[in-house]
This record gives C-alpha cells, structure tokens and sequence, in this order.
C-alpha cells in the first residue's frame, strides 16, 4: 500500500497524462468505494455533496470540522488518492489543508470567491503560496488545484473574463498550483483557447451539455470533474423511487436500480 506522500506524487503525475485524469466525485464512503471498485485512480470529494450528506448547504455552511470528519472516512474506505474540495478554505486555508493531510487526501481544490466577493488577485496567490509551503513542510506534497470562479459566478465584464481568468490561472500556477480548474466554460471554442492560454494542467467542470471527455482530450484538457452532479443524480434516484410508491404504489425500482444488498456489503468489507 503507498503512503500519503507517493500518493500524492501519484496524483500529481496524473494530471500529466497520456489520458484524461477522469474524477466521479464521491460524497461519502460508500460511493467512493463505488468509485474506486469501477477502477478510477483518483476519488475526488464534492463540496455541495460531503456538505448535503451530513444537512447543509453548499458555500462552507459545512464547519471544517465536519467537513474533514467525512473526508477522513472517504480517505480511509479507498487505498487510492483522495482529493477533496475544501471551497475557499473555510477562513482558514492553511489549517484546512493541514487537516486535509491528517484526515488521509493528498490533494485539495482551493476557489478564489469567498462569498460573494472575488478576492484579490494578490490575496488569493499569497493563500496558495502559503499552503504550498505548510504542505511541503509536512511532508505530503499536496497537489493543489487553484480554481477561479469568473465563469461560473459570471463575474465582472463578460468580454473580460476570458483574459482575467487567464491571468488569474497563470499566476496561481506560479505561486505553486499544480493544476488549474475553471468551472463554468463548456463550449468548445473557450475551452480550447484557455488550453492554449494557460500554462499547466486545465481541470475542466462536465456538465450537461460540455463536450465529451473524448472530445476534451483532443482540446488538451488534463482533468475532468462532476462536482455535485453524481450526488445529485443519486438525489434524483431517491426522488424518483419516492414519488413512484406515493404516487404508483411501485417499487419496482429496488429490481431495476439498485445495488443488491449483498454487493453493498462486500463493497464496504473490503479493505
């Protein structure tokens, strides 16, 4: 079994290719365990879905502590590295990503709004400065994946974002950045040129309507994320199936949908 630094060493060589570096976000144990067994590298957490898990909202209404309870148990349910999305840092990006390493993940996707507000250029860079160097100093190199929010919040000038979001990338890279993740861009054209206009790894939110993960490894994307969409299909499942027996009386989704008991078992018995 690797430890926690050849684990993160893994994780960054990865976003090196050949292949895309694929993650289906997990948002506890058990479906990082699903994830793990279909044969992904990695298992990456959701923000949206670890928080929903345990009654909370997106936007750090999840306490850090909670937040780290629940990713220590996804740590410890896979023997593959585990990355997770700690937000903006939840007021205190250092001892976040300290306590990321404790509770066993060897990576971290670290956003530049907080709140409402996008932080300063200069701010955000120190941030991810200084939790380069306390990461390195304890000895697992976490793998930090820098991500601006211009697109997704539809930030400032619409004709500026592209070159922004550019600048912004480019310079979190050198302030220590492993990879750099720009949720909110789907369009081919776009994702294309930021591909050529940013200089590392390009981490690339899948949603519907982006093109396929063939098609983004012909644009040069490196990795390719779902965020809260898998918990939220799960969501929709539960949903669905509840509505069915109010409405229907059916459950003939517990045939047709789910895992068999036996199987979820085995999944957790592992080790």
């Amino acid at each position: 079994m690797m430890n926690q630094s050849s684990k993160a060493e893994l994780l960054r060589r990865l976003h090196a290719g050949p292949e895309v570096l694929v993650l289906a976000n997990a948002w506890d144990a058990i479906s990082a365990r699903v994830i793990a067994a279909e044969g992904f590298p990695v298992v990456a957490t959701s923000s949206a879905g670890c928080a929903a898990v345990l009654g909370y909202p997106d936007g750090e209404k999840i306490p850090r502590s909670e937040m780290t309870f629940l990713l220590a148990k996804i740590a410890r349910a896979v023997d593959v590295p585990v990355t997770a999305d700690v937000e903006a840092g939840y007021d205190d990006a250092v001892q976040t990503a300290l306590d990321v390493i404790a509770a066993g993940a060897v990576g971290l996707n670290l956003e530049d709004m907080a709140g409402d507000e996008l932080r300063p250029i200069d701010g955000q860079i120190s941030i991810i400065r200084a939790v380069r160097e306390a990461a390195d100093a304890s000895g697992v190199p976490l793998v930090i994946n820098a991500r601006t929010e211009i697109y997704l919040a539809r930030h400032g000038d619409p004709e500026t974002r592209f070159d922004r979001s550019v600048e912004r990338l480019n310079r979190y890279r050198q302030a220590g950045a492993d990879c750099l993740f720009i949720p909110g861009v789907a369009d081919r054209e776009t994702i294309g040129r930021l591909v050529g206009a940013v200089r590392g790894p390009v981490n690339i939110l899948a949603s519907a309507g982006s093109p396929s993960i063939a098609e983004l490894k012909g644009l040069g994307v490196a990795r390719v994320s779902f965020g809260s969409g898998p918990s939220r299909i799960a969501i929709g499942a539960a949903r669905r199936f509840a509505r069915a027996v109010r409405d229907l009386g059916s459950f003939d989704a517990l045939s047709s949908e789910a895992i068999g008991y036996q199987e979820v078992q085995d999944l957790l018995a592992r080790k």
